[in-house]
């Protein structure tokens, strides 16, 4: 269970960490470099990006940022720009 200095903690987090821990979650779950241009994976334009490699997306997302994931969210993450705008939710901050 989070607790409320955890919840602050992700709230605060840089742009930088933010946008790194999730680069870094996409680049395990496809098993490519993070820098290898994940933030341009769109689910469909990407042959590896199946209904397998999404889940492993969702517990490395999950995992990197201390959260659960509604179930829509999950049905609804469907690139590296949705998923920032999905995690912002909860929390975490990817604007300067």
């Amino acid at each position: 269970m989070n607790t409320e200095e955890d919840f602050v903690h992700k709230a605060t987090a840089t742009v930088t960490d933010s946008q790194e821990r999730l680069k870094h979650a996409f680049a395990a779950a496809f098993a490519v470099s993070p820098d290898s241009g994940v933030e341009q994976m769109v689910y469909g334009e990407c042959a590896s990006w199946d209904s397998t490699a999404h889940m492993v997306l969702i517990a490395e997302i999950e995992s990197a940022f201390d959260i659960m994931l509604a179930t829509e969210d999950v049905i609804d993450l469907s690139s590296f720009e949705k998923a920032k705008e999905i995690v912002a939710k909860y929390g975490v901050s990817f604007e300067g």
